[in-house]
């Protein structure tokens, strides 16, 4: 993150970068109103692997309040870290002239002039005023039967370790360590050299490195702890972020909820989550990365993607081959995929774990069969994994594709099943790069939804531990974990961490311009044969009526129901 900083005082004072700007339309004494984002180069077989290098995305922005990304440029210098200079400049054969459309922008002032802000929004205060409902203790967090410790460091941003659920007295253990281990965004022109555009931001920069300083009643609201991050930095020195993690509750809506027909006896509970958060800023785009506890024994991950749009320069009228998509007059937004891998090591009441793919099936035998008469049949097909290589999954939404960690050891005692958590997830792209290509190569990690290793102390990292400007030959990471004699060995009933890749992808539209709304991706760890009945029922209900109630209300024209505005505040 230190190189970042250099390469946008370099380019304004470089020669040739400038002369590239007057080329664009912009006046030379206009140097200190052009910008740069820089990204990591990825690969180039130009320029190998032996130096450090920089690819410079450039802007101009005409006023200090602009959006720099109405105004991009459409060359790229090519800096090198280790000499701190600009070493050579890819230059477009079509060259595009710098963009010149009124300024769209979405700060205040901005919005003020083009009408103001609604004004038909009324207060949502959101208060706890007997405090919040979880306890920290240095970085662990015990909340409604759950306990984990809140660890971060600057690649992966917030890491939950041992993790635990007290189910009636017994403190049972669920996950070991879950954390967003590597993301990647990999965009879809082909034209050179935006190939080289698909940022490990994980791998390259670092959550953690990247992560916000975040604000009471903007980031969070409601009663908030923070807690700060502390990590090592390229100097070898301690860093620290102030409020880096957000920890709160929420309220989730209904959490059960029945009423009999018969008689209108009714009980609903509303349920809150606790939420352990961070953000972080990856150039253009923030990550909101949201991990949320639940009631009911369920833990979620949620991402959400705003920020703004990586935009490149056209000219008017030009076509941009289905690449891309004009969101404001000249500036076009390449399409592209954010894909995640979260790296889940269980620990379903021990370590000694086994994981199941697990499909929805029909039942064998044609209509009007003995066996299947109406053909109205359909079961869960489990398939156990064995070794790494029979792992390598895909998502399936026909089948309503779900993966489960299981204990074999330990059964419930009324289905006779292992005791299980089970991955639900459905926005599972597949990796559109094309295999042996550069992407494909580089991402070994994404080429799958799921795969599953034996735990070894050394694999954190899916894209191998150092990710900037490889080759993919050969492919680092998770390609090399589940091949050759690796791929071989026994992943049943042992330590084990299954990886997993989700996301989006990403087709441009003028409504994502010029600050995106907020796009959600969310999956869920769900307990399954873990517990003997559902474990919130002790949550208090908002609202409960029984049928000897209801018929006693009918006699007495009386009362009889408990209510409650609030599942921790029940009167009658």
């Amino acid at each position: 993150m230190e190189d970042l900083q250099i390469v946008e005082h370099v380019v304004r004072q470089d020669p040739k970068v400038i002369e590239q700007c007057v080329i664009s339309g912009i006046p030379r004494e206009d140097m200190h109103k052009v910008y740069c984002d820089p990204w990591t180069i990825g690969y180039d077989e130009r320029f190998g692997s032996k130096v450090r290098l920089q690819q410079g995305l450039m802007y101009y922005r005409p006023n200090i309040d602009d959006s720099q990304y109405s105004y991009p440029l459409d060359f790229v210098p090519i800096f090198n870290c280790d000499t701190q200079e600009i070493t050579h400049i890819d230059i477009p054969p079509v060259r595009r002239p710098v963009n010149k459309a009124p300024p769209n922008n979405y700060h205040p002032a901005a919005i003020e002039a083009s009408g103001g802000y609604r004004k038909d929004l009324k207060p949502i205060n959101i208060t706890q005023p007997e405090g919040v409902s979880f306890t920290v203790k240095n970085r662990v967090i015990e909340w409604q039967n759950w306990k984990v410790h809140v660890g971060f460091n600057y690649r992966e941003g917030i890491v939950l370790n041992n993790i635990t659920y007290n189910d009636k007295g017994t403190e049972r253990g669920v996950f070991y360590r879950l954390s967003l281990a590597e993301m990647v965004v990999p965009y879809g022109n082909p034209e050179h050299p935006h190939h080289r555009k698909h940022a490990f931001d994980l791998g390259e920069y670092g959550g953690g490195y990247m992560t916000n300083s975040l604000a009471v009643g903007c980031d969070c609201k409601g009663a908030i702890h923070y807690m700060d991050a502390d990590f090592v930095n390229k100097a070898g020195s301690s860093q620290t972020i102030k409020n880096a993690i957000c920890i709160h509750e929420e309220d989730a809506g209904i959490l059960f909820k029945h009423t009999d027909f018969r008689d209108d006896s009714v009980i609903v509970t509303r349920g809150r989550k606790l939420l352990i958060s961070h953000v972080f800023t990856a150039a253009n785009y923030e990550y909101c990365v949201y991990w949320i506890f639940h009631q009911d024994g369920t833990v979620q991950l949620e991402v959400k993607l705003t920020g703004i749009l990586n935009t490149y320069a056209m000219n008017p009228g030009e076509d941009t081959k289905g690449w891309g998509t004009q969101v404001y007059p000249g500036v076009n937004a390449h399409n592209h995929q954010h894909l995640f891998c979260m790296r889940i090591d269980p620990n379903i009441d021990g370590p000694a774990n086994t994981v199941f793919q697990v499909d929805a099936r029909q039942g064998a035998g044609e209509v009007g069969s003995t066996e299947n008469k109406y053909g109205n049949a359909f079961y869960a097909h489990r398939t156990k994994f064995r070794t790494p290589q029979e792992s390598v999954s895909d998502y399936d939404g026909s089948t309503s594709r779900t993966w489960e960690m299981c204990n074999e050891g330990k059964l419930n005692p009324y289905s006779g099943k292992p005791v299980s958590y089970k991955l639900v997830s459905r926005e599972v792209p597949a990796l559109l790069p094309k295999g042996g290509g550069l992407v494909w190569k580089r991402a070994g990690f994404a080429r799958h939804a799921v795969h599953v290793t034996k735990y070894q102390d050394d694999q954190l990292h899916p894209a191998g531990r150092h990710v900037p400007q490889t080759s993919g030959d050969p492919s680092q990471g998770i390609p090399n974990w589940v091949s050759g004699e690796a791929g071989q060995q026994s992943i049943e009933n042992t330590d084990i961490v299954l990886w997993h890749t989700f996301g989006i992808t990403h087709f441009p539209s003028p409504e994502d311009y010029p600050v995106m709304p907020a796009e959600p991706m969310t999956l869920l760890l769900r307990p399954r044969n873990f517990f003997e009945r559902n474990p919130a029922l002790d949550v208090p209900p908002s609202y409960a009526s029984t049928p000897s109630s209801q018929l006693a209300k009918a006699k007495s024209g009386g009362g009889g129901a408990i209510h409650g505005s609030d599942p921790s505040s029940v009167s009658v």
